[in-house]
């Protein structure tokens, strides 16, 4: 069964110590986990996808404008992906099972086409990683589950820049969502 690892967010504005949104240190202790994971499921055939926060400065009209600072700006240092997993990208991103988009919600399936391209190459299965756990994963893994995919979160693949929360969904896709949480 072909499956898809889904990568959220990790971009230098998430995870890199100076990011403007930063989840540091616990984000950055994420970096060797991702690749070894996208190196997996690319050598296994499997899809790899990154959904990618894509802002405007200041936008009016975009909810997160109240709520954080200017974060992932387009053709910004910060949208660019953190450490190893740019050179992964560098290096896969014109083949076949990868798929790059930007996303402007915190869910990967709001406002995209990522539920179409999963069913049309009969994805059913996810595995999710990447921050915030309590944000991004979080929204993406409700909508997943909403959309009946057969979802798998990696603890050693996410973090947040709040710890209660990050345990806390971290139980949520256990034991309410039903998920797989293991590595």
């Amino acid at each position: 069964m072909t499956r898809a690892l889904i990568i959220i967010d990790y971009t230098n504005d998430f995870v890199a110590m100076d990011g403007a949104l930063t989840a540091g240190q616990p984000a950055i202790a994420l970096e060797d986990r991702i690749v070894e994971l996208a190196d997996t499921f690319n050598h296994n055939g499997d899809y790899v996808i990154l959904p990618t926060d894509l802002h405007t400065a200041n936008d009016p009209f975009h909810p997160e404008t109240k709520l954080f600072p200017p974060h992932n700006l387009a053709n910004t240092w910060g949208r660019e992906y953190f450490g190893k997993l740019q050179t992964w990208v560098d290096t896969h991103k014109d083949e076949d099972k990868t798929y790059i988009f930007p996303k402007n919600r915190y869910s990967s399936f709001a406002n995209t086409n990522l539920d179409n391209y999963l069913r049309e190459r009969g994805i059913t299965e996810i595995d999710l990683v990447g921050v915030v756990t309590d944000i991004c994963i979080l929204h993406t893994a409700v909508d997943a589950y909403n959309l009946d995919y057969d979802v798998t979160i990696h603890p050693s693949g996410v973090a947040s820049f709040n710890q209660a929360g990050h345990e806390w969904a971290l139980d949520h896709f256990k034991n309410t969502l039903g998920f797989k949480v293991e590595d």
